[in-house]
């Protein structure tokens, strides 16, 4: 297991050490955003493919079918988090992508260029229909954690986001107990954080 850390940088650095290290498969795991509004948060994501700069990348049937019943569709690759509701709405309309992650498509490339399968479980953590407060926003560090100093300065300096922080919060909470059932359910003994 690698950790991309939220970028596509981190994701193509993770990915690059585990086809080093041997690794004949790939797997983007972790959480996404919402561009479908019918998705709701803990809903599983088993995209049928990943759409990168335009280029879409099919993830492995056989793969997809080890990890369960989740839903399909194409998840969409960005380089930068999308915030708002009404960008997400036009990306929604504009690439008929039901769902948005930040890794999915570095691997996506990554195993292409190696000739290694992959495939994506992820589950929703903010909707569609959900603004990103701007602490949320915030870059994470490289291992994929919190910069806690940075966050504190956001919500000091905008304290009007914290209801909301609370439910995304609440959101990433379902997101994760989804991912944890269905390690479980599959025999995997990955800890989701």
């Amino acid at each position: 297991m690698a950790v991309g850390g939220a970028t596509a940088k981190g994701a193509r650095r993770a990915a690059a050490l585990l086809i080093a290290g041997g690794a004949t498969h790939l797997l983007s795991f972790g959480f996404a955003a919402g561009l479908d509004p019918d998705l709701a948060p803990g809903d599983l994501l088993l995209p049928e493919s990943v759409l990168c700069n335009d280029r879409s990348f099919p993830t492995d049937r056989g793969l997809r079918a080890l990890l369960g019943p989740g839903i399909g569709g194409a998840l969409l690759h960005s380089d930068v988090v999308v915030t708002d509701s009404i960008a997400k709405q036009e990306l929604f309309r504009d690439t008929y992508c039901r769902t948005l992650d930040m890794e999915s498509g570095a691997v996506a490339v990554s195993a292409h260029e190696a000739g290694r399968p992959f495939a994506v479980l992820r589950a929703i953590c903010d909707t569609a229909d959900f603004v990103l407060p701007p602490a949320a926003a915030l870059p994470l560090h490289g291992d994929g954690t919190i910069d806690t100093m940075a966050m504190i300065r956001s919500i000091v300096s905008h304290p009007k986001q914290i209801p909301a922080l609370l439910r995304l919060g609440r959101a990433a909470g379902r997101a994760r107990s989804s991912l944890m059932r269905r390690c479980i359910e599959i025999g995997c003994d990955v800890a989701v954080r």
